[in-house]
């Protein structure tokens, strides 16, 4: 099968008759995920300063408590997503298969979501984004509820979103709510004092 006109960028796994990944060998593809898997972990936050017991305090009023929770949704989002994860994790450990489809849910999420560089192409037309998302949820949904293990999965991540909401609350955020301003909400305007 000749190629007319294309450039091959990558002569040596071409030659060697390795698999191709949307045009990059599977080093190239596992080089990337691990450069994007360092830089999503480079926004977690010391688990010192998410476990600091002097920042635990009850927050006055209930608007107080919102402010917290979201401005420590912000400053923690990676550790609180790794704690979530792991809530997940743990409950699907008596649970082996239920634990081997959601390993493998989680593998076609990062490879066909959140890791590829170019889009997907079926049958000569581009998947949108969507389309791919919905794709993916009703596959892992579907996968989850015939191994049994989705009242399971959605009370662990009931519980883990409990924990994470309690934390938020519950940590003091005065010192990261400057820091994080824009990076995930834009503040909201004092009201007019007339």
């Amino acid at each position: 099968m000749s190629k007319y006109g294309t450039i091959p960028t990558s002569s040596s796994a071409a030659a060697a008759g390795a698999p191709q990944f949307g045009g990059a060998s599977p080093l190239d593809f596992i080089s990337r995920a691990k450069a994007r898997g360092a830089t999503a972990l480079a926004t977690r936050r010391p688990w010192r300063e998410l476990a600091d017991l002097h920042a635990v305090g009850l927050p006055p009023s209930l608007g107080d408590a919102y402010l917290r929770v979201r401005a420590n949704l912000a400053h923690f989002a990676m550790n609180y997503a790794i704690v979530i994860l792991v809530v997940v994790f743990l409950s699907l450990l008596w649970k082996p298969v239920s634990l081997i489809v959601f390993l493998v849910c989680m593998i076609a999420w990062l490879v066909l979501y959140f890791l590829r560089d170019e889009p997907i192409v079926l049958f000569g037309r581009v998947v949108g984004d969507g389309v791919v998302l919905a794709g993916l949820a009703v596959v892992t949904l579907g996968l989850l509820l015939l191994t049994g293990a989705t009242a399971n999965i959605l009370s662990s991540l009931l519980i883990g979103f409990v924990l994470v909401v309690l934390h938020a609350a519950l940590h003091k955020a005065e010192d990261n709510v400057d820091e994080e301003v824009g990076r995930w909400y834009a503040p909201v305007p004092p009201p007019p004092s007339h």
